[in-house]
Parts: C-alpha cells; structure tokens; sequence
C-alpha cells in the first residue's frame, strides 16, 4: 500500500496532524505546493474550514490531481467552530473521478481563545491511530 500526506493550513493545526499521521505512514507530509507526482494508492489530505468553505487553494490542488494516480483520498483535519469538510472535499475529488474513503478524522482546533492546545498530544496519538488503519 502506497501513501502520500498533503495538507493546507493557516494557524499550523492540521500540518500537525498530518506529521502524526506521515510519521505512522513512514512518509513526509507535504503542503499542497508539493504536487503528488507519484501514483499512490491513498492520498491523507488534511484542511479545515475557513469562511464556512474548503480555501480555495484546496479546490485548486484536488482539480490538479489524477483518478489514474490517486486510488482514493482520505480527508482529515481540525477546526474551532465547524465540524468536518468532508462533504465539501467529496464533492471537489468528484469532479476529477477520485472517490473519497468513507473514514476521516477530525478533532478540535485552537483558535484565539477557543480549544486552546488543541490539537494536543491525545489528538496527534489519535491521528496516528487513525492512519494505522490503512497499513
């Protein structure tokens, strides 16, 4: 089994979980400027919500991907205030042919003055639990 780790984050939160889980995996996790130029069986992509949507630069990269190098995706991620992208990602990796695995992991997110630490060292241990899954 075949996996690459991308995530895009703006408060450092979900390049937290993907390390866990990259870590678990035996890979790198790489930001979304890092292309997946190889064919992977599971691609773990982390984001979150930013104005009640995926950021634009998360359609932008899951567009770019290819149903002939990507088995399926696993979404993960944090947040503060909403729950999962899940539905959001599916509909994007639609478009381009590549099915969504129907697992995700999500947990809080610090944010200001909310969830302070979190992801924590119980979060990152569970995003790593998570991943094993797929081993």
């Amino acid at each position: 089994m075949s996996f690459a780790v991308r995530f895009y984050t703006k408060t450092g939160n979900t390049e937290k979980l993907a390390r866990a889980i990259a870590e678990e995996l035996g890979v790198e996790a790489l930001p979304l400027s890092q292309p997946v130029n190889e064919k992977v069986d599971i691609l773990f992509l982390g984001n979150s919500y930013y104005a009640f949507s995926i950021d634009p630069e998360v359609k932008s990269f899951i567009a770019g991907l290819s149903k002939d190098k990507i088995g399926k995706i696993v979404n993960f991620g944090s947040a503060a205030l909403l729950n999962s992208t899940f539905k959001k990602v599916k509909a994007e990796a639609a478009k381009v042919g590549i099915p969504m695995d129907e697992n995700e992991f999500h947990c809080k997110g610090e944010f200001k003055a909310l969830h302070k630490g979190r992801p924590n060292e119980a979060d990152l241990k569970a995003a790593a639990e998570f991943a094993k899954q797929f081993k």
